[in-house]
């Protein structure tokens, strides 16, 4: 399996014609220390874990869930939000190595994870919902238009969550472009 060994989202990993994504090496209107990227998506391991604070608090689902891999990424500045996960599937119970029941999923940018900047609470954005597979797979590139001020590279977090709100996966080893 072939990993990205920069920051950056091909179209043709996102299945994206046209205009560029969120990460791409030279983003067109923000310099590169508004993208954030996450370098694979990850299942969550240990049931109903909470991550946020406050009304912006989301619910980890009832049971562990694995991954292939994936990515995520998000340009601050002007709201370009991508994400891949492949292979997402549960991890216990009876309908282990399937995705059961669920058939979307969405992406959720967790700003403020701790709550700091805003009263107490952080602040959820979502991608809309998109197909998940039966083996697993989900994709999504677009625009959620401007981002809240509390998204910032300092304290996000980036998880997929279920049309019911608990998260499932989430992004791991967090890279900021600039050379972090």
């Amino acid at each position: 399996m072939r990993k990205p060994a920069s920051f950056k989202f091909s179209r043709a990993l996102l299945g994206i014609a046209g205009a560029s994504l969120v990460a791409t090496a030279a983003p067109s209107r923000a310099d590169d220390s508004d993208v954030v990227h996450w370098q694979t998506v990850i299942g969550i391991i240990q049931a109903g874990n909470l991550v946020g604070s406050g009304t912006g608090q989301a619910t980890g689902g009832g049971q562990p869930w694995s991954t292939t891999g994936g990515e995520a990424g998000v340009n601050l500045r002007n709201g370009d939000v991508g994400f891949r996960v492949r292979g997402l599937v549960l991890a216990g119970g009876n309908g282990v190595g399937t995705r059961a029941a669920i058939a979307q999923v969405k992406g959720t940018l967790v700003c403020d994870t701790d709550g700091s900047a805003g009263g107490g609470n952080s602040t959820l954005v979502d991608t809309p919902l998109v197909a998940l597979s039966v083996t697993g797979d989900a994709r999504f590139s677009g625009n959620l238009g401007p981002l809240p001020a509390a998204c910032s590279q300092a304290d996000i977090a980036f998880l997929i969550r279920i049309a019911a709100g608990r998260w499932i996966a989430n992004g791991a080893v967090l890279k900021q472009s600039d050379g972090d």
